[in-house]
């Protein structure tokens, strides 16, 4: 079975927030004093875990566990050893995590023990002081501790760098010189319109089109033919023994080819990350629904599913979601 939007693109990729709450304050994902949600409106484990099913009986292929930070959801460990059984007996064929990989450490070798095999993590500087910032009190010690310990234990890792006005914008090579002689991949990201921080998101934006066209004049970039399962779009270089990735939803729609949705850690079913619209789960199960009502109210989703975002920044016009990042999920 396959799930197939109004637009006839397939999407077989699911992402799931497993909790709002995060032990960093990533400037420009949530603001310093947040107000976490109360834990009733948080969707247990099991319900995380019967959503999961019933779109993967309907043909999604991937899941991403996101957050907030999935490693400080309790139990984190029992849901991904129960995904990951599905993998030998349904279409699943991957769980992946983003993280900010602070616990990494502690929980490398039991990830990949119940098949973890790739994990994003979300990296905008290697320099402490400037981590210590933008994360407001990150030790990124724990952070390089966390991506040694997942490589020794055979995990892929890959580097996501928000590039940020005035922050990490002189720091790009650095990334890259770093990432390459770890051997791993890096993903460039553009800020991205969700609710505002503390700062104005017009203040943070700046365009990866700029950086591209720096960074290639340096490393004359080749398209790659790698694919993750999400937007990057990937380059190779024969200066670089890795790939280097750029997500550029402003400034390079990439809409035509979403092939994903993502459930927020309350069970709202969003559609597209840059629209409000979505489906509240949440409710339906804990009115004791049906699979085949909640799998109903799945396809009525894609049916509805936008063809393209509605991020916009600009100095004449911002259109921001009306939700923190860590709401919604990476």
């Amino acid at each position: 079975m396959e799930l197939v939007d109004q637009y006839l693109r397939k999407v077989n990729y699911l992402r799931v927030s497993v909790t709002d709450r995060c032990d960093l304050r990533c400037v420009y994902c949530m603001k310093e004093k947040m107000q976490f949600l109360p834990r009733k409106d948080i969707l247990s484990l099991e319900e995380i875990e019967r959503l999961c099913n019933n779109f993967i009986d309907l043909g999604i292929e991937k899941i991403r566990l996101t957050g907030g930070e999935p490693l400080v959801r309790k139990d984190i460990i029992k849901l991904i050893e129960k995904l990951n059984d599905k993998k030998s007996t349904t279409n699943l064929k991957e769980i992946t995590l983003t993280t900010n990989g602070t616990l990494l450490n502690k929980y490398a070798k039991q990830l990949r023990e119940n098949g973890i095999e790739r994990i994003n993590v979300s990296l905008d500087t290697i320099n402490p002081e400037k981590y210590n910032q933008i994360t407001r009190f990150g030790n990124i010690n724990k952070v390089f501790d966390g991506i040694n310990a997942s490589l020794d234990e055979g995990i892929k890792i890959k580097i996501n760098t928000v590039v940020i006005k005035d922050f990490n914008e002189n720091e790009i090579e650095q990334l890259i010189n770093w990432t390459d002689s770890k051997k791993i991949d890096l993903t460039f990201i553009e800020v991205m319109p969700m609710e505002e921080t503390d700062i104005s998101r017009e203040y943070q934006f700046t365009s990866l089109t700029d950086i591209f066209d720096r960074l290639n004049s340096k490393y004359k970039f080749q398209k790659s033919s790698h694919k993750t399962g999400g937007p990057a779009r990937f380059y190779t270089s024969n200066f670089l023994s890795s790939k280097i990735g750029f997500i550029s939803p402003l400034t390079n729609n990439f809409c035509a080819s979403c092939n994903r949705v993502r459930i927020s850690s309350t069970g709202k079913l969003f559609m597209c990350l840059g629209q409000n619209d979505y489906v509240d789960f949440r409710d339906i199960m804990r009115k004791d629904y049906s699979d085949n009502y909640i799998k109903e109210k799945i396809k009525f989703a894609l049916n509805i599913k936008p063809e393209k975002h509605d991020f916009m920044v600009g100095s004449k016009i911002n259109q921001y979601m009306k939700r923190h990042m860590n709401v919604t999920g990476g």
